[in-house]
């Protein structure tokens, strides 16, 4: 079931990125097939890394964890060296060279759920102790939120941590501590948002749009003015005009706007659906999972998929600030899809081996 829900959202993935992208790869590349044959490409490679993910037994995964973190953290490292790192649109994130491109941070997400899963199952009978468990955990968590913050990038910052916050609670972790630790972290994501002037224009603009629609605002009034348009049953496939210049990202961080206006509420909300579905069957896993490891993997790989795309909906709805997160299996990415896929496949791991 889970295999069937991933399978049916890059679907519909793969068609909302040939319409939305169409336009701007016309005008850009000579052909309006340029993101869609690239995202095919990449759903290839991601369907490799399922297939591997899937036949690999999870538990080994274990003897894996410190290399994850040293090759992820010294990847972040890199991005930030001038003349390694690839900037775009002011954020320098990925590695590589023409279309081949990885954005290490998504490698940092598996990474940090494959070591905390790891972390709190060797010391389960030690839980309550916060230096054995929260203080590991938010340490490592402490670095790599360091690097991807110079990107800067503190959408994916936020997610990491609220999926490590969740497997924390889950496996026991005195409640206290971590509500003392929600709002330490609150506070900090706060301070950074007031502190940086691009940051500061984006909560101006989640509060007000319409104050400066044209500069600030005008992604957010877009977005909102596509899903408007979509009314009940959408404009039909291919139809909608947002792409048509209106809405910038439209393939990768408004790929919910596009459907919205495309398809309509009832498809917009199918997709929703299908999400809650993965999050219901994740759940599932982790509760009949044969070991705390298991549990605790299902546990941060379907709060990671639930956290993302949550942000990223509430950002094309307008209930949350534009933060640049990718909408999981459906909107354009390679190394997103790649990572979400593979990590799918341990979930789907773990899943296989639930009695």
């Amino acid at each position: 079931m889970l295999l069937t829900l991933v399978a049916v959202l890059n679907l519909v993935g793969l068609a909302m990125v040939l319409s939305a992208s169409s336009v701007n790869s016309l005008e850009d590349y000579g052909s309006p097939w340029y993101q869609f044959q690239r995202q095919l490409v990449w759903l290839v490679l991601a369907g490799g890394a399922l297939a591997l993910s899937l036949r690999v037994d999870y538990h080994r995964w274990r003897r894996w964890v410190g290399l994850a973190l040293v090759v992820t953290g010294a990847m972040l490292v890199a991005v930030l060296v001038p003349g390694v790192g690839i900037s775009v649109n002011g954020s320098t994130r990925w590695l590589g060279a023409g279309p081949l491109q990885i954005q290490p941070s998504e490698l940092a997400k598996l990474a940090l759920v494959l070591f905390t899963a790891d972390l709190l199952a060797r010391r389960a009978h030690r839980v309550h102790d916060s230096q054995l468990t929260l203080r590991p955990v938010l340490t490592v968590f402490a670095v790599f939120a360091g690097l991807i913050l110079l990107q800067p990038n503190l959408g994916t910052t936020m997610i990491i941590f609220v999926v490590l916050w969740i497997m924390l609670f889950v496996s026991g972790v005195e409640l206290r501590k971590l509500v003392l630790t929600l709002g330490v972290v609150a506070a900090g994501a706060a301070a950074l948002a007031v502190l940086e002037p691009y940051r500061m224009r984006r909560l101006t603009a989640f509060a007000n749009p319409w104050a400066d629609p044209q500069n600030t605002g005008y992604q957010t009034i877009q977005s909102q003015v596509g899903l408007a348009n979509g009314g009940i049953t959408g404009t039909g496939l291919g139809q909608g005009r947002a792409k048509w210049g209106f809405l910038p990202e439209a393939h990768t961080d408004f790929i919910f706007t596009i459907i919205g206006e495309e398809v309509g509420l009832i498809g917009a909300l199918l997709v929703v659906a299908m999400f809650l579905a993965v999050g219901v069957l994740g759940i599932r896993v982790a509760m009949r999972a044969p070991d705390r490891f298991g549990m605790l993997l299902a546990t941060g790989i379907t709060a990671w998929f639930l956290v993302q795309a949550f942000v990223n909906i509430a950002a094309a709805v307008g209930m949350a600030p534009i933060t640049g997160v990718p909408l999981p299996f459906v909107s354009s990415g390679g190394s997103s899809l790649v990572v979400n896929m593979a990590a799918m496949g341990v979930l789907a791991n773990v899943a296989r081996q639930t009695p």
